[in-house]
């Protein structure tokens, strides 16, 4: 049992949070939710002793076995994948190589009645109790499974791990942490960098294999799949819930109902106090009941209400212009690097209206294609745009390609027509720029401001071809259902790709699988294709024992 003891942290005079408390138990699944801002990761580094609190501790079991995985980390560049995974056992294996080294002293010595001598056969007798009560594991095995779990590849165990990006090595740490079966796992958008396949094992293994877990995350079925508890932060404070995250929404609708119901109730006593003091004031044979009354209101306790979005806003794309029957048509692609086959005689044809998803481990060629029907790579084979088609692209890398010497504002309003424009400032405010913020340089925005703002002005721009290759990633919940009724209202084509299955649901009617080398054709939704893409993966992935 871990202890969470009224716990604060303020700076620049300003209080994140204070008097936070609460207990993870051995088997709790969290979610650690929050508007941005709210504090959410704070608290996770705190917890992880990763940042120190203004006031408040942390108590944990002497021997408890914390890990945490941060939004943004790199691995060690000085070995390969196989031997960085591995480091999750370095402390088994000291032991072992300790023991091993003090035995062979032993064998050395002659001085059997020493103080020195004895010290040594305890030091052997205590790491052998430690050594030889864990459970017997071929650690080999372990860090195969869990690397292949996690979508790497028997080929990738050799190789450097500094040939890998950054979201190839967030899956190296993330397979250490898993492997040293901790007692609490801390995880800080565990999904942004892995695939579909990756997520189903990954949430099997929380909910199967791990003991406590605390997680922030975007990602709404991830999330309500894996928890059944939720602690909301919010406005300094905490709410705990025994609930998963869609359950928890309901409850916090009631809370907020009760209080919305309570704070209205008090400011009609405030008012009917304040009339009677206003009437009497100055009134001799009311005087004590207007200073009463005075104390009173002084003392009294403001009920507040939760913050909440209250906009209503809909965004639309604007009318696509009609294009061609087949916007899209490929006919036996193929694109190697090298000696690296990445598909082989694909072919594909979208239609007019079309919506269809790209899904497949990272690696088997989704991005690739993306960038062959888009003419922006050499391949074998024919890959055509077809009549008067209007490309609206969204790369993974869309926010490097924003003009910085531009402001917020100016880079929306550049794309906007129409009555739209009469709405920009409450566009920017749903996807979080507010107030000065729109005046602010391009240049100064982090990583994932500008995805958001390249996000916003994909949705103004008239096009009737979609490709977006993985928009979430930088996308609150709140920022992702408005991404996703305006897709859902878009009257064009449209190719996405994406590892959130429920910002997927609902989106397409033909899903194109990118495996060995191949790209199969399913007629089917892609709610239909990962139900039964679900069942058969979970029966292949092989969990660790």
């Amino acid at each position: 049992m871990i202890s969470i003891d009224n716990l604060a942290v303020e700076f620049n005079g300003t209080t994140l949070f204070k008097d936070v408390s609460f207990v993870i138990n051995p088997t709790d699944k969290i979610a650690l939710m929050g508007k941005n801002g709210a504090g959410k990761s704070t608290m996770m580094k705190i917890i992880a002793g990763a940042q120190k609190a203004t006031r408040g501790h942390v108590r944990s079991p002497k021997d408890a076995v914390i890990a945490y995985l941060p939004q943004h980390l790199l691995t060690e560049d000085n070995c390969t994948v196989f031997e960085e995974a591995a480091k999750a056992f370095k402390h088994v294996f000291a032991m072992r190589d300790e023991m091993d080294a003090l035995n062979k002293e032993l064998e050395t010595r002659t001085d059997y009645e020493s103080e020195a001598y004895m010290k040594i056969i305890e030091r052997v007798a205590d790491l052998g109790e430690k050594y030889y009560a864990l459970e017997e594991v071929n650690y080999d095995a372990e860090v195969e499974k869990a690397l292949k779990g996690l979508g790497f590849k028997q080929e990738d165990f050799k190789r450097q791990t500094k040939e890998f990006s950054g979201g190839w090595r967030m899956r190296i740490e993330l397979a250490k942490i898993l492997l040293q079966k901790p007692d609490l796992i801390l995880l800080d958008e565990p999904t942004n960098h892995i695939d579909i396949e990756s997520v189903i094992w990954l949430e099997d293994f929380l909910v199967n294999k791990a003991n406590a877990v605390l997680v922030i995350s975007h990602d709404k079925a991830f999330i309500d799949n894996i928890t059944n508890r939720t602690i909301e932060v919010t406005m300094g404070r905490i709410y705990d819930y025994k609930a998963n995250y869609s359950h928890y929404l309901q409850l916090r609708e009631e809370r907020r109902a009760h209080q919305l119901k309570a704070y209205q109730e008090q400011q009609k006593f405030i008012a009917d106090n304040m009339a009677f003091i206003e009437r009497f004031k100055g009134t001799f044979s009311k005087t004590n009941q207007v200073s009463s009354r005075e104390r009173m209101l002084e003392k009294l306790e403001i009920i507040e209400v939760d913050e909440i979005d209250t906009s209503a806003l809909k965004l639309r794309f604007p009318p696509a212009p009609r294009s061609g029957d087949y916007p899209v048509t490929v006919k036996e692609v193929s694109k190697a690097y090298g000696d690296k086959v990445v598909f082989r005689d694909a072919s594909m044809s979208i239609s007019r209206g079309e919506k269809v998803c790209f899904v497949g481990r990272n690696g088997e060629g989704k991005s690739t294609m993306i960038k062959a029907i888009l003419d922006e790579i050499e391949v074998e084979g024919t890959c055509q745009l077809g009549h008067n088609v209007k490309v609206g692209y969204f790369a993974q890398n869309q926010a490097s390609l924003l003009d910085n010497e531009m402001t917020i504002f100016q880079t929306v309003d550049e794309v906007a027509q129409g009555e739209i424009r009469t709405q920009i400032k409450n566009i920017l405010g749903r996807f979080m720029f507010s107030g000065e913020d729109i005046d602010k340089k391009v240049g100064v925005l982090s990583g994932g401001e500008k995805t958001r703002l390249a996000m916003v002005k994909l949705l103004l721009e008239p096009v009737n071809l979609l490709i977006l290759d993985e928009p979430t990633n930088h996308l609150d919940l709140k920022s992702k259902e408005v991404l996703k009724e305006a897709l859902l209202d878009f009257d064009g084509t449209m190719i996405l790709v994406s590892h959130d299955r429920d910002f997927l649901q609902g989106l397409s009617q033909k899903v194109f699988e990118f495996k060995d080398q191949r790209v199969i054709e399913h007629f089917e939704t892609i709610d239909a294709f990962l139900e039964r893409n679900r069942i058969e993966r979970i029966a292949d992935i092989q969990l660790m024992k």
